[in-house]
């Protein structure tokens, strides 16, 4: 390289600890060393406004847009993302092929006195910001009320703290990679709540045109975590999913299969279409594309406005 590679990531305490992780990646599979690679912090609309539903104020892109344009800029050579955070469309001009090693995708529940949702007083409060994981919960228990909940991982234990929730439901792989694993009060298996399509995956992102990142980039890939980040991507694209789309999605690679399940939503919660197929792991785009097909069919678009 001639110049200073410049990584982006949005700028909370979990977004820079996974473009760290990005960074010593390439050091590792590369001749590149520390001091010729950067990162920089970049504010998004997402994490400025803290208090309303992303649906509401634009959805997915709220938390990669401001960092695309700067990769569109070339003020940065690598974006870094939450793949569950990005739209199910890739923007035009930029290349998202690049994925490290999938981090645990269960998602996992905090109380105050390590009570498991079972165990909960009626009517409980849950704080959550997805309609994904209100409408799953809603289905384990009908009694549940959930309430919008905002924010980095730290202010969302704090509210709860505080006394706003009786619980939230977080991922896990961000309470894993704070350190904060000794605050859960329950781990969920990815069939009692299927993901988030994506969920645990740290996307790398780069201009369709850069040859000289493409070429790094292939280098750091994990062959098994870019299988399974297609296949489930690949639902969300057959259904043009969005931030109001509630649906799940979760694979698994045994030997020289790929198992994809998903579960969606109606808009109001009320219906629920699931799906599951296997296969050959080299189809593992099409097996995508076929469940996305299948519950749009099932579905009849009643998960769209």
């Amino acid at each position: 390289m001639t110049k200073k590679i410049i990584i982006g990531s949005r700028g909370s305490k979990l977004a820079l600890l996974y473009a760290q992780k990005a960074k010593e990646q390439i050091i590792k599979k590369t001749t590149l060393d520390k001091n010729d690679i950067e990162i920089i912090s970049i504010s998004t609309k997402g994490d400025q406004i803290k208090d309303t539903k992303l649906s509401d104020i634009g959805g997915k892109g709220l938390f990669s847009t401001e960092i695309e344009k700067e990769l569109e800029n070339k003020s940065i050579d690598i974006a870094v993302h939450a793949l569950k955070d990005m739209p199910a469309t890739e923007t035009s001009g930029l290349k998202t092929d690049c994925f490290l090693e999938r981090n645990d995708p269960r998602e996992i529940l905090i109380t105050n006195d390590k009570k498991k949702l079972n165990d909960l007083k009626l009517k409980s409060i849950i704080g959550t910001s997805s309609f994904r994981r209100e409408f799953q919960i809603k289905k384990l228990r009908s009694d549940l009320t959930c309430k919008i909940i905002r924010g980095n991982v730290d202010t969302r234990i704090k509210k709860l703290k505080d006394g706003n929730y009786d619980a939230i439901i977080l991922s896990y792989a961000g309470i894993k990679n704070l350190n904060l694993e000794n605050e859960i009060a329950e781990i969920f298996s990815a069939q009692e709540i299927i993901p988030s399509a994506g969920q645990g995956i740290i996307a790398l992102q780069c201009r369709e045109a850069d040859k000289e990142i493409i070429s790094i980039l292939k280098k750091v890939n994990h062959e098994e975590t870019y299988k399974r980040a297609h296949a489930e991507r690949n639902v969300l694209k057959v259904l043009e999913g969005d931030c109001e789309t509630a649906i799940g999605v979760y694979s698994k690679i045994e030997s020289d299969t790929i198992v994809v399940e998903a579960e969606l939503f109606s808009i109001d919660g009320s219906q629920r279409f699931y799906e599951k197929k296997s296969g050959q792991i080299d189809k593992f785009k099409e097996i995508g594309k076929q469940i996305g097909q299948n519950l749009k069919m099932q579905s009849n678009n009643s998960y769209k406005r």
